[in-house]
């Protein structure tokens, strides 16, 4: 059985989506099937029941595979912290901090770590669907790139080729891409899938007849556009979100606002919200009255005070103190909960020069930043609920709160133990919240909860309330209907086909 590498023509082709898929297609055919992607480049990361730290990205393409997400899936995680530096996260344990020259003028420590990693998922599971990253062919990088052929080669992988129809040129992205690639990698390249086309795929059967004939490899499928599942984007906000909009929300819709910080992190933990048909959630840079929203969340953020001072630079204070004095109500997440309280005190110089920094003062709170990253997995249920509510902690900084003040979460285990005690504070109108949990906003029954605080005509849709068990299936079964299954299934080596 072979090995299988998803390669891109660019960034953001689709290729996370692409293995998701995979991931589940091959584990229906009862293949004991893993993620690997040697390196990730992202602020949107996610603990494993172990406590470490990796990119969100395979861990959901884990679920899909329906195995434990482990490190090993993603054995090198960068998260920016400045415009020319990164966080280092090593095997699941932060391990330094580099700046992009520093990083990339050696990489064989993150490539031994990668490649050790991928031994043992290779040692342990029957196929391995690996991820490269951005473009296959940046010949400037080629020599430093661990990422795509170089571990596509140490696994023994058939390489499938994404290029993104959607956003035009396709013949130029794989004709280009096998055109400047060694001769040696290219023959490790076994088929292309053209992703995301919309519209009659019969007006593209001479486009697939012209690849074909132009590069000599197979088109496996044309794949149109999906709406019904999104992989969680790596570093910035998807480029379908809406970003400033000059238009107001649609009154017919539950208007949110989402502080869109210069260091954002794990911005997914919106995604849920944004997908959700009853709402209209916009990304604001820039600041702006708020009357319009029924809400405004403050995100994660990987650099808190640095953005906290960006903000009060902007403006934005006065627009949030005045949205707070209408009533609005104002979340939290992570370091948008630390934003919230009444200061951030940063003695060790975590996230830059050591300091105290006054925030925003409307939850009686206090952050101070350690050196040791908090890294679990949390479950539990909102504050005077029976709401259950799962996510992980990913933070540096320790938050005492006022004795007396209502938590967020009840908190009832956690990495995999019984747990009791309070994570996250509410303003005593509980108006204003904030929390610790990345991903809270995952479970249906507490996106209902909170979104039927901001309108109580919301009515969640069937699909809404979808497991992921059902949109994996529901993913698959949209590949495997434009896929050539019997050539994928050849190029990894499965014989007969199993349906």
């Amino acid at each position: 059985m072979n090995n299988i590498a998803i390669l891109g023509t660019a960034s953001d082709v689709g290729k996370s989506i692409v293995a998701t898929a995979l991931c589940r297609i091959f584990s229906n055919a009862g293949i004991d099937v893993a993620p690997f992607k040697a390196q990730n480049m992202s602020n949107n990361s996610g603990v494993t029941i172990a406590g470490d730290e990796m990119g969100r990205a395979q861990i959901v393409q884990a679920h899909a595979a329906r195995v434990e997400p482990h490190s090993d899936m993603n054995p090198v995680l960068l998260k920016p912290n400045t415009d020319t530096g990164a966080q280092v996260v090593l095997q699941g344990k932060v391990c330094t901090d580099r700046t992009a020259k520093e990083y990339f003028g050696d990489t064989a420590r993150w490539s031994e770590a990668a490649f050790e990693s991928l031994g043992r998922l290779m040692a342990r599971y029957e196929m391995i669907v690996i991820e490269g990253a951005g473009s296959c062919a940046e010949m400037n990088l080629y020599d430093r790139d661990f990422v795509n052929f170089r571990t596509a080669r140490k696994a023994g992988a058939s390489v499938i080729l994404v290029a993104d129809i959607d956003r035009g040129g396709v013949f130029a992205q794989v004709a280009g891409t096998l055109a400047v690639i060694p001769p040696e990698d290219r023959a490790l390249v076994k088929g292309v899938i053209v992703n995301r086309f919309r519209g009659d795929k019969s007006l593209f059967e001479d486009g697939v007849r012209m690849l074909e004939s132009m590069t000599g490899v197979p088109v496996l499928g044309v794949i149109p556009y999906y709406r019904g599942f999104s992989i969680d984007a790596e570093d910035a906000v998807p480029l379908n979100s809406v970003v400033d909009p000059k238009h107001e929300p649609s009154p017919e819709k539950i208007g949110i606002a989402v502080i869109y910080f210069p260091h954002i992190s794990n911005f997914t933990d919106l995604t849920p919200l944004e997908q959700d048909p009853a709402v209209e959630l916009h990304w604001l840079h820039y600041p702006k009255p708020l009357d319009s929203y029924r809400a405004l969340v403050l995100p994660g953020s990987k650099n808190v005070r640095g953005d906290l001072e960006w903000m009060f630079s902007m403006g934005w204070r006065e627009y949030i103190e005045a949205f707070r004095a209408g009533g609005g109500i104002i979340m939290g997440l992570c370091g948008g909960y630390q934003m919230l309280g009444e200061s951030i005190d940063d003695p060790h110089g975590v996230e830059g020069p050591a300091g105290i920094s006054n925030a925003l003062g409307m939850l009686p709170a206090e952050t101070v930043m350690e050196r040791e990253k908090a890294l679990n997995n949390m479950s539990g249920v909102i504050f005077g609920t029976s709401v259950l509510v799962r996510g992980y902690e990913i933070h540096m900084g320790r938050t005492s709160v006022v004795s007396g003040t209502n938590g967020m979460v009840e908190v009832t285990q956690c990495n995999g133990v019984s747990s009791d005690g309070l994570d996250g504070a509410q303003s005593e109108d509980g108006r204003v919240m904030g929390t610790y949990f990345h991903g809270f906003f995952d479970e249906p029954d507490v996106r209902t909860w909170f979104l039927h605080r901001l309108d109580n005509r919301y009515q969640a849709s069937a699909e809404d309330k979808s497991s992921w068990k059902d949109v994996f299936d529901r993913l698959a079964d949209h590949f495997e209907e434009s896929l050539d299954i019997e050539a994928l299934f050849r190029i990894a080596g499965i014989e007969p086909v199993v349906s």
